[in-house]
């Protein structure tokens, strides 16, 4: 277990690391979104058994624990509804890539902005991270507007930089710096 294995969000929500004991209900939960997901994402595609998804929590795992990457569960009201990790970290440059989902059900009721607030504060805090990252597809409509409602700022677009359902795509890239836990 590592100080990071929790991250209270509010009374409802908190932020877990994965773990293989989330894997059948992660698996299920991928499973329901898929057809949704691989409209946004490219690894949906490749979920099959929930051997592969205990394969990917056990990677994920690892790179939790080793500071690379940093993979937590929202769990709602105790039950698992989407996913918020650092992609990658950069430690030497205290920079983190985000990435997230949600599952249908569970959008437009905030539960990704309180989680992502909770998550940048914490990491700011411990001093882990200033630069905070979001990369998503200039089509992706809700993915653009989480970056945007959550105090990030467009930087650029990175031209056809995602290959997606067999073509390329270009992506903004949104950045944020928090010197500090108050920022």
């Amino acid at each position: 277990m590592t100080p990071d294995d929790h991250i209270p969000v509010s009374d409802t929500l908190t932020l877990c690391a994965i773990n293989e004991q989330d894997v059948p209900e992660l698996h299920q939960l991928v499973l329901k979104n898929k057809a949704w997901l691989q409209q946004f994402l490219d690894w949906p595609q490749y979920v099959g058994s929930e051997d592969d998804s205990l394969k990917n929590a056990q990677s994920n795992i690892m790179l939790h624990q080793r500071g690379y990457a940093k993979m937590f569960l929202l769990k709602w009201k105790g039950r698992i509804v989407g996913v918020l990790s650092f992609n990658s970290v950069e430690p030497t440059n205290k920079t983190a890539y985000i990435g997230y989902w949600l599952d249908e059900d569970h959008q437009r009721q905030g539960l990704l902005s309180q989680a992502l607030q909770a998550f940048m504060a914490f990491y700011a805090a411990r001093g882990d991270v200033r630069r905070f990252v979001i990369k998503c597809r200039v089509d992706n409509a809700a993915s653009n507007e989480v970056a945007l409602r959550n105090g990030f700022t467009r930087e650029g677009c990175l031209k056809e930089a995602e290959f997606l359902n067999g073509r390329f795509d270009d992506q903004y890239i949104y950045a944020r710096i928090i010197d500090s836990p108050s920022e």
